[in-house]
């Protein structure tokens, strides 16, 4: 078995052929919450709002996350990192890459949920500038809460008047 700290690491887009693997990491990740493999299927059929990537490593798929974006805002929708690769800087590569397609596509925030028990994720987006706006008490299938975060990405006209996009809460 390759050694995960030596192994490299590269991210690609995902694609059908990875749903399977993508499929069996998801339930060992998130055994509670875990997506169906229809889910990962129905997301990639949707490329004008959505970005799935995969990190690969030594042992196949270590790491993926998605995105949904539909003007004006971004969502993540799923990012996760196997434990025997996690510290190797995976999840901040992808979650950097999903903020620069959120501003490809001309989002003016990037909006997540976590789960309130998960304080590792949570100090990687405070990391990345998110700030907490709200919980949704008892959000995930075991009663934890998750909190919602947001990444404003507008950036603030040159005459000092913040950017308005209309229907923006």
């Amino acid at each position: 078995m390759p050694d995960p700290q030596t192994a490299e690491i590269t991210v690609r887009d995902m694609t059908l052929d990875d749903v399977p693997a993508v499929g069996l990491l998801e339930h060992r990740l998130f055994p509670i919450d875990a997506w169906p493999v229809q889910m990962f299927l129905d997301e990639l059929s949707q490329p004008e709002t959505r970005r799935y990537l995969v990190a690969e490593g030594g042992d196949g798929i270590v790491g993926y996350a998605g995105l949904m974006c539909i003007e004006p805002i971004a969502d993540v929708q799923t990012i996760a990192v196997v434990p025997e690769y996690e510290g190797r800087g995976i999840g901040s590569d992808l979650l950097t890459r999903l903020i620069g397609e959120a501003r490809r596509r001309g989002a003016a925030d990037v909006l997540l949920e976590v789960r309130a028990d998960n304080p590792r994720a949570q100090q990687l987006y405070l990391r990345f500038g998110f700030e907490q706006i709200h919980i949704r008490p008892r959000y995930y299938r075991d009663g934890v809460d998750a909190l919602i975060m947001r990444l404003p990405l507008a950036e603030p006209h040159p005459e000092g008047h913040d950017a308005t996009v209309a229907g923006k809460q």
